[in-house]
């Protein structure tokens, strides 16, 4: 499965106009009534949100800037993706005509900060082309498909795998897709949600059919988890000590045996003393 390292500062950046023109707006907490007739998942959205706050997701100025940035930050850091898209900014390439027409060299030179320069210039010249030859080249017109129309054409172009599809169709066209990356399995797997090795669609399904089905919900959703994820639930050094999802952490993992180990520790030191 690809990998999607939104390694920069999450939460700082406006929300981005929506395909439809619409502009994206700060997702509340959800109230109290709803949290009471869902599932576990939202309590799990309902630290993080209150821990954190919204966290304005995607940040970008278009929805064609979030299509370039799902398929540069493949692989990369986030900040490494903002210096590529700032080159292609300032040589006046942030479109689909302008990719289209250019170089692939010439492309491939201005995203080199997101590593894989080469590939990635090619990823990004079969979208446009994509683009062109299905929609005339307008993303306005492409995100008016039906959502599993669309998500099959994008998982057919070059380059575009289950997680960059989906960052497209919900962050950039306001779809209801749910986006699963390897914090996610992290987080699932350490609390005990999921067990073993579940593939993209199995944790994309458990999420879309538990969850009321509101992509500015799943957009929300999936940016606390990439925060908690890159602060908290990290790879080799997880912080569960003070993390916002610590009070959900079952018993019975052995994150949490561990926590309560050294108060059970002292506990008994100062019973003795």
């Amino acid at each position: 499965m690809e990998t999607d390292s939104r390694n920069g500062e999450i939460g700082t950046s406006r929300a981005i106009p929506r395909a439809d023109g619409d502009v994206g707006k700060v997702l509340p907490t959800p109230i109290a009534s709803m949290v009471k007739q869902s599932n576990d998942l939202l309590r799990y959205y309902e630290a993080m949100s209150m821990a954190l706050g919204p966290m304005h997701w995607w940040p970008a100025k278009t929805p064609f800037e979030v299509i370039v940035g799902a398929i540069l930050t493949q692989s990369t850091s986030w900040g490494n993706v903002e210096l590529a898209i700032d080159n292609l900014r300032a040589a006046r390439m942030l479109t689909p005509r302008a990719i289209l027409k250019a170089r692939t060299s010439r492309l491939a030179e201005l995203v080199r900060p997101s590593g894989y320069f080469r590939q990635k210039a090619k990823k990004l010249k079969a979208f446009v082309r994509f683009l062109q030859n299905e929609y005339d080249g307008s993303v306005k017109r492409m995100f008016q498909s039906p959502t599993l129309r669309l998500r099959e054409e994008l998982l057919s172009v070059h380059g575009i795998g289950p997680e960059t599809a989906d960052s497209i169709l919900l962050y950039a066209g306001n779809h209801p897709v749910f986006v699963v990356d390897a914090y996610t399995h992290r987080i699932l797997g350490r609390h005990g949600i999921t067990g073993g090795k579940p593939n993209y669609e199995t944790v994309r399904a458990l999420f879309e059919d538990r969850l009321p089905r509101d992509p500015q919900l799943w957009n929300e959703f999936h940016a606390l988890i990439v925060n908690t994820g890159k602060n908290w639930c990290r790879k080799s050094v997880p912080r569960c000590e003070d993390c916002p999802l610590r009070s959900l952490l079952p018993a019975t993992s052995p994150l949490a045996q561990f926590l309560l180990a050294p108060r059970e520790s002292a506990s008994r030191a100062g019973a003795s003393a």
